[in-house]
C-alpha cells in the first residue's frame, strides 16, 4: 500500500492537464492509467486497418439499455480518446455559459461565466499549442491572449470552399487546431482526425500535457492501471483507498487527493459500482451521478461534385459558426459546422458497405467532407448505469430538430456553392461524439455531484476533471474547455490543499 499526496486517475485531456498544471507543486503525484502507451505500427496510418478491421477498437462491449451490447468506440491508451480526436481546440462561445433556449429545451447556466474561465482558456491553448487566427468568425469570445502559431493552412480545394461559403455571405473561419502539419505530414500523407498519433504531430494529452506534467520527478506514471473501485471513510466524508487491477494483481493506494479523470462514461462507473452505506455508489447524494449524459448530435455530410477532384490530404481546416447563435432567421441554435479529416474509399466503405469500392473511391475522390454538430440536452433519465462491472448506456437523444435544421440549410448552402450531390448521414452510439454531463458541477449539491471547482460535494477529498463535470454539451468540441477548466482546478488545489 503506498500513499502518495494526489492520485490523477486517467490521462486524458483532464487527467494529463491537471497534471501539467499541478507539476512543480511539490506534491508526490500518481497517474493510474488501464491502457498502454499506443505502439508505433502500421496500423496507425492505414484508412483500412482504422476504420475497415477495426484495429484499435476496445474488446470491450456495453449494453442499450433494455436493449443488445455494442461495441463503443472509446479508446484505452495513455492520452485517451485524445490519442484519435481531430485536435480542435476550440472555445465555448460566451453564450454557451448562460441559459440559451434551443428548439429541444433549455440549455441552463454554467455555474460561472466564460470571463471566469477565460484565463485558463488561454493558458490552455499554450499548454496545447493551437494554430488559430482571430477576426472571422463572429461568434468568437473576447481572447486575452493571441494563439500561440498561427493557422494550419488551407489546401487548394479548401480554399475554393472558403470563397465559396464567403460569396454566400456566409463567415467561414480557420479552425484552432493542435497540430504541427509539418511534423504529422513528415510521418505519412494521411488526415489526422480519428488517425491514432504515434508521433508529435498532433498535440494531443500525452504529447502535450503529459509529456510537460512528466518532467517533474515527483509526478509518475503505471500503465494497466484499472481502477476497481473506490473505498470511502467510515463517516463517508472522505476516499480513504483506491483499489486497482494491474495485470493479474490486485493493488490498493491511499492518497490525501483523489482526481477522477476516467472520462464521462467510466469516471460515472467508477463511483456507481463504489461501495457505499446508501448503496448508490459515491458523490451520489443528488442521485445524479450517471445522469444528464449527453453526446453531440451530429452527421456526415458529404458535398459531391462529380467535375471536380479533391486532392486534400488533411482537409480539416474550416469552420461555419453562422448558425451557432440562431438558424440564420432570428430563431434558435442550430450548431457548428467543420471540416471532416478527409474520407478515402476504405472510410466511406466502412459506412456504407453496400457500394462497391470503385464507387466509394469515386465518391470520396470528388467530395468535401463535412461534420455537422448540434447541441444534446441535459436529461436525468439520459444516463450511465452500472451492472456488475458492465456499463449500461441509456441516451435519450434530445434536440433533434437543430439537426435537421442545420442539415437541411447546409444542404442548400452548398449546393449553392456547386455541389449537385450532398449526401448526410447521422453518426450512432458507437461514435463516441463528445461524451459529457454524467458528474456535472452546480451551486446546488441536490442537482449536482461537484461545486465549480470539480470538487465532489460529498467527499471534500475527490475531484472529477473530464467531460462529466460539464453542465451543458454546448455545440463545439470540449477538449479545450475541459483542459481550461483542468488548469483552474489544478490552481485552486494549489492554493486550498498544497499551499501549507
Amino acid at each position: 500500500m503506498t500513499s502518495p499526496d494526489i492520485v490523477i486517475i486517467g490521462s486524458g485531456i483532464g487527467g494529463a492537464t491537471i497534471a501539467a498544471g499541478l507539476a512543480g507543486s511539490g506534491a508526490n503525484i500518481l497517474i493510474l492509467e488501464r491502457g498502454e502507451p499506443l505502439p508505433v505500427t502500421p496500423h496507425a496510418r492505414d484508412s483500412r486497418a482504422i476504420f475497415v478491421d477495426g484495429h484499435y477498437r476496445p474488446k470491450e462491449f456495453w449494453r442499450e439499455a433494455g436493449g443488445q451490447p455494442f461495441n463503443p468506440g472509446n479508446y484505452y491508451y495513455v492520452g485517451g480518446n485524445s490519442k484519435f480526436y481531430g485536435a480542435v481546440l476550440i472555445r465555448y462561445r460566451r453564450e454557451d455559459f448562460a441559459e440559451l433556449e434551443h428548439f429541444g429545451g433549455l440549455s441552463p447556466a454554467w455555474p460561472f461565466p466564460y470571463e471566469e474561465l477565460e484565463p485558463w482558456y488561454s493558458r490552455a491553448e499554450q499548454l496545447f499549442r493551437v494554430r488559430g487566427a482571430l477576426g472571422d468568425d463572429p461568434t468568437e469570445p473576447f481572447h486575452s491572449t493571441p494563439y500561440p502559431f498561427d493557422p494550419v493552412p488551407d489546401e487548394p480545394a479548401i480554399a475554393r470552399a472558403r470563397s465559396e461559403l464567403q460569396d454566400l455571405g456566409l463567415h467561414p473561419a480557420s479552425l484552432p487546431l493542435g497540430v504541427d502539419i509539418d511534423a504529422w505530414l513528415k510521418d505519412g500523407k494521411t488526415p489526422w482526425d480519428a488517425f491514432p498519433n504515434t508521433g508529435e504531430g498532433k498535440v494531443d494529452a500525452q504529447s502535450g500535457p503529459l509529456t510537460a506534467a512528466l518532467v517533474d520527478k515527483n509526478i509518475r506514471l503505471e500503465t494497466g492501471a484499472y481502477v476497481e473501485h473506490l473505498e470511502v471513510s467510515p463517516d463517508g466524508s472522505a476516499i480513504v483507498a483506491i483499489h486497482y487491477r494491474q495485470g493479474n494483481e490486485l493493488k490498493v493506494v491511499t492518497p490525501r487527493l483523489v482526481i477522477l479523470s476516467a472520462g464521462a462514461i467510466n469516471s460515472a462507473a467508477i463511483l456507481l459500482r463504489s461501495p457505499s452505506p446508501a448503496g448508490k455508489g459515491l458523490a451520489n447524494s443528488s442521485d445524479h451521478v450517471g445522469r444528464n449524459f449527453m453526446n453531440h448530435n451530429s452527421s456526415a455530410m458529404l458535398a459531391i461534385d462529380p467535375r471536380r477532384r479533391n486532392d486534400s490530404v488533411y482537409q480539416k481546416t474550416l469552420m461555419l459558426n453562422d448558425y451557432y447563435l440562431s438558424d440564420g432567421k432570428g430563431g434558435r441554435p442550430l450548431g457548428n459546422v467543420q471540416l471532416l479529416g478527409k474520407i478515402d474509399g476504405n472510410i466511406l466503405k466502412a459506412n456504407v458497405n453496400w457500394a462497391p469500392k470503385f464507387a466509394t473511391d469515386f465518391m470520396a475522390g470528388h467530395a468535401i467532407d463535412w461534420y455537422l454538430m448540434c447541441e444534446d440536452l441535459p436529461d436525468p433519465e439520459s444516463r450511465v448505469m452500472v451492472d456488475g462491472k458492465g456499463i449500461v448506456l441509456q441516451w435519450h437523444r434530445s434536440n433533434m430538430e437543430a439537426l435537421a435544421g442545420l442539415t437541411k440549410v447546409m444542404r442548400e448552402n452548398f449546393r449553392a456553392c456547386g455541389y449537385p450531390i450532398v449526401l448526410s448521414r447521422p453518426f450512432d452510439k458507437r461514435t463516441p461524439s463528445h461524451q459529457c454531463g454524467t458528474v456535472r458541477m452546480g451551486s446546488d449539491p441536490a442537482a449536482a455531484p461537484l461545486d465549480p471547482w470539480c470538487r465532489s460535494f460529498d467527499h471534500q477529498n475527490l475531484f472529477v476533471v473530464d467531460g462529466g463535470f460539464l453542465p451543458t454539451s454546448a455545440a463545439v468540441n470540449p477538449a479545450l474547455t475541459i483542459a481550461a477548466q483542468a488548469l483552474r482546478v489544478a490552481d485552486h488545489i494549489r492554493k486550498t490543499e498544497l499551499s501549507s
